[in-house]
This record gives C-alpha cells, sequence and structure tokens, in this order.
C-alpha cells in the first residue's frame, strides 16, 4: 500500500480523498492554488503546496507544476479526482512516466472511452446497447450526412466526439437545418476541445439518465455497484441523483450491469468508472462512460456499503476486489442534493464569504463540503460547494429524510440553491419517481410564467 499520495484536485472531492487516506493510514500531500490557501483540507494536509495563481490553467490544469509537487513530497501516487485533470490521458501518461502511480485507469483506457465514437465503438464491439447512429465521424459529403439521418430518422442529434459536460451538442429536427447544424457543430467543437469531428445520433425525445458504477482490478476481476438516476439536470448538469433508479424493474437493470461489468474485462479497464445511458420506453443505450470517481459516488456508498475512493486506491496498488458480484447488495435508498453557491432560480453565480454555515445531521444523513463559516467561495471555480446525502430503508423515507435536512440546512452570506432542492422534494411529479432528462427545465421554465 502508498505510503503518501498527492492529491490533484481542490473542493469538496479534494477532502473526501483526504479523508479516505487517513482511514487508510496513508500522508495526504494537497496541491492547492493561491486563492485556495484558507480551504479546511490545506489546513488539515499532511503536507501543503502552493502550485500556483488562481486561474485553474495556471494552477489545478498546470502538469509541472503539479507533477513537480509530487517530486519533492515523495509521494508515490497522484488521485485526480473529477473534473480537471481527471480524465486528461496526457496527464495520466506524464504521470506514470515520472515514475508514480496514477490512481485511476490506463492513458489507453481514458482515450479509448474520452472520444465519444471510439467509446461507442468500442461498446458495440463489447455488446453494450448504444444509440441508434452514424457508425463513427459524420463524412464531409452533404448528400452522405442527409442519407444518414434519414435511416436514422429525425429528430437527430449532433455531438462532438471529444464534447463533455454537456457541451458541443444541437438537436435538429427537419431536413432543412442539417446540413448547417453540422457544420455549425463542427467549428463550435473545434474551438472548445481542439477536434472538430462530430457524429450524429437518434434523438431520444424523453429519456431517463441512469447509470451504472463499475470497479475493476489489475487481476481481471470486475463488478457493477448498482446503478444511479440522474434524470434530474438542467443544461446537462445534474442537481439530484439517487440510488436505486424509480421503478425500472431489477431484471433489466441486472442485464445492463452484467454487460458494463463484461465490457470492462473486455477492455482491460482499471479502478472506478461509470456507464452512463438514457433509458426510454424498457430500452437503455449507452451515451459515454466517465473514467473516474463521480460527484455523486455517495448515493451508491451508502447503498452498497462500499467506499469507492478507498476501491480506487486499492486498485491503484494492485490490490484484488474484496468481493463478487453476489455479494454485492443495494440496501435502502439514497439521494443526493448539490449545493451550489447561486442563486437558486436564475443560477447566476454567487461567490462570497460564507457568514453562517449550519449543516443538517441525525440518521442517515452524510454531508460532503469544505465549506466552513467565514470560508471565502472563489469566483475562479465550479458553483458546487457541497453535497447533502440522505440514505434510509425506503425512497418515500429518504425523501422525508431529506426535506427534514434542507429545513437544518443554514448557509448565509452567500446564495444557494437549497430552496430549488426543498421545493423539489414536494413535487409531486419527483416524488412520484421516474422523471426525464427534461422535466427540471421543463418545471423551471413554468415557474417563471
Amino acid at each position: 500500500m502508498f505510503k503518501k499520495i498527492l492529491i490533484a484536485n481542490r473542493g469538496e472531492i479534494a477532502l473526501r480523498i483526504q479523508r479516505a487516506c487517513r482511514e487508510m493510514g496513508i500522508k495526504a500531500v494537497m496541491v492547492y492554488s493561491e486563492v485556495d490557501r484558507e480551504a479546511k483540507y490545506v489546513k488539515l494536509a499532511d503536507e501543503a503546496v502552493c502550485i500556483g495563481p488562481a486561474a485553474s490553467s495556471q494552477s489545478y490544469l498546470n502538469m509541472p507544476a503539479i507533477i513537480s509537487a509530487a517530486e519533492v513530497t515523495d509521494a508515490e501516487a497522484i488521485h485526480p479526482g473529477y473534473g480537471f485533470l481527471a480524465e486528461n490521458a496526457d496527464f495520466a501518461e506524464r504521470v506514470e512516466k515520472s515514475g508514480f502511480v496514477f490512481i485511476g485507469p490506463t492513458p489507453e483506457a481514458i482515450r479509448t472511452m474520452g472520444d465519444k465514437v471510439s467509446a461507442k465503438q468500442t461498446m458495440i464491439k463489447a455488446g453494450v446497447p448504444c444509440v441508434p447512429g452514424s457508425e463513427g465521424v459524420l463524412p464531409e459529403e452533404p448528400k452522405e450526412i442527409i442519407r444518414i439521418a434519414r435511416q436514422i430518422g429525425y429528430p437527430v442529434i449532433i455531438k462532438a466526439a471529444g464534447g463533455g459536460g454537456g457541451r458541443g451538442m444541437r438537436v435538429v429536427h427537419t431536413e432543412a437545418a442539417l446540413v448547417n447544424a453540422v457544420q455549425t457543430t463542427r467549428t463550435e467543437a473545434g474551438a472548445a476541445f481542439g477536434n472538430p469531428a462530430v457524429y450524429m445520433e437518434k434523438f431520444l425525445e424523453n429519456p431517463r439518465h441512469i447509470e451504472i458504477q463499475v470497479l475493476a482490478d489489475t487481476h481481471r476481476g470486475a463488478v457493477w455497484l448498482g446503478e444511479r438516476d440522474c434524470s434530474m439536470q438542467r443544461r446537462h448538469q445534474k442537481i439530484i441523483e439517487e440510488a436505486p433508479a424509480p421503478g425500472i424493474p431489477r431484471r433489466v437493470i441486472e442485464r445492463v450491469g452484467d454487460r458494463c461489468a463484461s465490457a470492462c474485462k473486455k477492455i482491460g479497464y482499471l479502478g472506478a468508472g461509470t456507464f452512463e445511458f438514457l433509458f426510454e420506453k424498457g430500452e437503455f443505450y449507452f451515451i459515454e462512460m466517465n473514467t473516474r470517481v463521480q460527484v455523486e459516488h455517495p448515493v451508491t456508498e451508502l447503498v452498497t456499503g462500499i467506499d469507492i475512493v478507498q476501491m480506487q486506491i486499492r486498485i491503484a496498488a494492485g490490490e484484488k476486489l474484496p468481493f463478487t458480484q453476489r455479494q454485492i447488495e443495494g440496501r435502502g435508498h439514497a439521494i443526493e442534493c448539490r449545493v451550489n453557491a447561486e442563486d437558486p432560480y436564475r443560477f447566476t453565480p454567487s461567490p462570497g464569504r460564507v457568514t453562517t454555515w449550519h449543516m443538517p445531521g441525525g440518521p442517515g444523513v452524510r454531508v460532503d463540503s469544505h465549506v466552513y463559516a467565514n470560508y471565502a467561495v472563489p469566483p475562479n471555480y465550479d458553483s458546487m460547494i457541497g453535497k447533502i446525502i440522505v440514505h434510509a430503508d425506503t425512497r418515500e423515507q429518504a425523501l422525508a429524510r431529506m426535506r427534514t435536512a434542507l429545513s437544518e440546512t443554514i448557509v448565509e452570506g452567500i446564495q444557494t440553491n437549497i430552496p430549488l432542492h426543498s421545493e423539489l422534494m414536494v413535487d409531486a411529479k419527483f416524488v412520484e419517481g421516474g422523471t426525464s432528462i427534461h422535466y427540471l427545465e421543463k418545471w423551471l421554465a413554468q415557474r417563471r410564467r
């Protein structure tokens, strides 16, 4: 087992990884930007290294600075968390070439699954169900593009091969708008991701977003840890996640889960990962794989009792998975609300000093956050400042527990989206379960009227 790990991230995930290291008796080295000097995890660190100014391009995305920090502190491994360099194959490669262990998949696996076209082709070969679409990158010839769209059937969605986070997508409803939409998406993709390649898929009108969490070791062991429903989202950004997904028959979930574990073995996947699917009319359609720990991993941890971050570290150290698929059991229901420093209905960021910070407690309540009273939320990064997660025997009890937890939460000095969560927890459709990925945006539009 490693004696010292460098954590190449910030915010709540940096503290989460630090806690996992502490429990395992591993020293944690924190890197931080100048604006994060006062962060809780920096104060609690065994060692901390400032790697640059506030701008992430000069700090958390600065590969040489992070690797130098690992060298000067004698760290043995680097955990990238999520976001920033977590899914950057070049970073994983540089970490390994510098003599450190990258806590995550191989650079090859990150490359294959990071490109949406190659990921989809790999999944088709592995027997994972995919959305009907073009067989690869769209050709230049307009007539050929029109032919592919006719074959798939309208509406279609044009997606950037190197896209992510909901960017680089365009829905097309008519043939007249098709060629222009493809050209525009190519231009945007080239500018945003440095890769102008785009592909086409059938646009599903009212799907749910369901994902399968997997773990795979270096001994050809691979398991899936149940599913999560992440359909409550705005502009492709998840807001509420839960496990298990309400209303989907167990045998349907098991069939797709087993295929995901089998795909991990076929592609030689390593560590924690998430297969993301759209689910409509009883069918699963693969959309992408996240080759890292997810923001919403706590809901899976609460229903399975498995510490996913500790498993990432154990797998990277060469350990075998300590359980088989049959030993994994889902118990009860978990719900996570992402707490963002933003206006709850207009979504404008609200950085600033937190004057009051009172988080909920009680049985089955977990809070993952690096914030404390008098902490200044910087304007330089993502607006998420924490997560409130609850676990109970049933979904109904979990909803009641979350309502109580949200009512106990007091944050002053900045705005948060807690009022939005409180409203959604009593919304009839959400309480019923099984809302689509478009539900929240329609709900918000209705609310503004």
